[in-house]
């Protein structure tokens, strides 16, 4: 029996990769018989799985080159093409060639996306991202899609959400840093602090769930374009003096 654990260990992970897979291929095809609900949230289950899959990895010391690999593929599918079909049969298909572009383009960035992240890992500092992650890009198309969806007053504000759309895939691609929070400082002196928001986002997540989430997700993307805008605005400053 004994000969058997490390072969499981090595499973493990890459079964919580295969179901994020899955949540993802699932999602594909809620948004095919337009059930958007159920899309949207077999991308979020598909986050949860994606999440999980690493740290198990780390936690039971069985990471892979072979893991790495699937989980790439996992992430293309369950981040890249499920909120990319999403988008397209809710709303981009009314759009004709330019809906198709457009999804067409956040798929291959996500790609293109996760390949520059395999062959850069460890070349920059662990806490940020070069580029807005794609499961951050996913969860994001797929609450704005989903709000567009819930929200009658929205609907002739159609072509913002394109132009979100858009900007979605090229911030995947762009060198823009956004935060990461696996290397979060949880020393005692910011736990109390951490907890104290945790509590604040979660009160907010109860009493207006999807609004909290938009709201949320939209601070993490504007977050990253206005610091570079602010390093770009700094800079330019410097130069003008010299």
């Amino acid at each position: 029996m004994q000969e058997h654990k490390p072969q499981l260990s090595y499973i493990l992970p890459n079964l919580f990769t295969a179901a994020s897979c899955f949540c993802g291929v699932i999602s594909i095809i809620s948004s095919i018989n337009s059930n958007f609900k159920f899309a949207v949230f077999y991308i979020f289950l598909a986050l949860v799985f994606d999440g999980l899959d690493g740290r198990v990895a780390r936690l039971t010391n069985t990471t892979s080159k072979f893991g790495v690999e699937f989980d790439s593929l996992a992430d293309l599918v369950a981040f890249g093409v499920a909120p990319a079909v999403l988008f397209y049969v809710s709303f981009g298909y009314e759009y004709g060639k330019i809906g198709s572009l457009i999804t067409g383009f956040f798929i291959v960035f996500g790609a293109i996306r996760l390949a520059r992240f395999n062959v850069t890992t460890g070349t920059y500092e662990p806490s940020v991202f070069i580029g807005l992650p794609i499961p951050t890009a996913a969860i994001v198309s797929a609450i704005y899609t989903y709000a567009f969806l819930s929200y009658e007053w929205l609907k002739p504000y159609e072509i913002v959400f394109l132009c979100l759309q858009l900007m979605l895939a090229f911030l995947m691609v762009s060198n823009i840093r956004y935060p990461s929070f696996k290397k979060m400082d949880l020393s005692k002196a910011n736990m109390l602090k951490v907890l104290v928001l945790l509590i604040l986002v979660f009160s907010m997540l109860y009493l207006f769930t999807l609004e909290s989430i938009l709201l949320i997700v939209s601070i993490y993307v504007f977050y990253g374009i206005l610091r570079a805008a602010w390093n770009l605005l700094t800079k330019f400053k410097r130069l003008k003096k010299d």
